[in-house]
């Protein structure tokens, strides 16, 4: 393992969220690939409810929500989902830790746990609107043919770039964000004028 591989993978478990993650996942794995496979599958799913439900996203992240509260919302919401045992007590023991505000946070390095089993990078982009499916895997491919790995990209939304992506593979940063061009271009105007 390369000194990089492992500064990547130590801030992988690094804090609170890569704690329980890690937990979560090496559960999974003891029940082998099908396991670890409906876990990060119940994960995705969640991740995309979170992006989705303003409401719950509200419900995750607001400490005005008591605990009991959000246990009911979220058991609802995992049942509706068909979420697998292990997913519903993980999100469980999250809430009764008081954690549930860090649940992004804990998919993001689950994912990234996964990725790194699987000899996959994450490449984490931030569009201004959702890619669509073949946007999604023309990026991946150009990442895998730039990096020489499969990568799994960690898709987030960002209004306020205007249009473009900005990827982080690792410590680098590729960033094509019209909110950064245009930025650039005020700054090299400033410097003519």
């Amino acid at each position: 393992m390369t000194a990089q591989n492992l500064a990547d993978s130590d801030s992988l478990t690094a804090g609170m969220p890569g704690r329980y993650a890690t937990a979560l996942f090496e559960l999974a794995l003891e029940r082998g690939e099908d396991e670890l496979e409906r876990i990060s599958a119940d994960l995705d799913r969640l991740r995309l409810l979170l992006d989705e439900s303003t409401d719950l996203a509200r419900l995750v992240r607001s400490p005005v929500f008591r605990s009991d509260e959000q246990a009911r919302a979220m058991a609802a919401v995992a049942a509706k989902a068909d979420f697998s045992r292990l997913t519903r007590n993980f999100i469980q023991l999250v809430i009764r830790n008081r954690r549930l505000f860090a649940i992004r946070d804990m998919i993001r390095a689950f994912r990234a746990l996964r990725a790194r089993h699987r000899g996959e990078l994450t490449a984490e982009v931030r569009s201004a609107t959702r890619l669509t499916d073949e946007q999604r895997q023309a990026l991946a491919e150009k990442l895998r043919s730039g990096l020489g790995r499969a990568v799994q990209i960690e898709e987030s939304v960002d209004p306020s770039l205007l249009g473009g992506l900005v990827v982080r593979v690792g410590s680098r940063m590729i960033d094509s964000s019209i909110r950064t061009k245009l930025n650039n271009l005020k700054i090299a105007m400033k410097e003519v004028g």
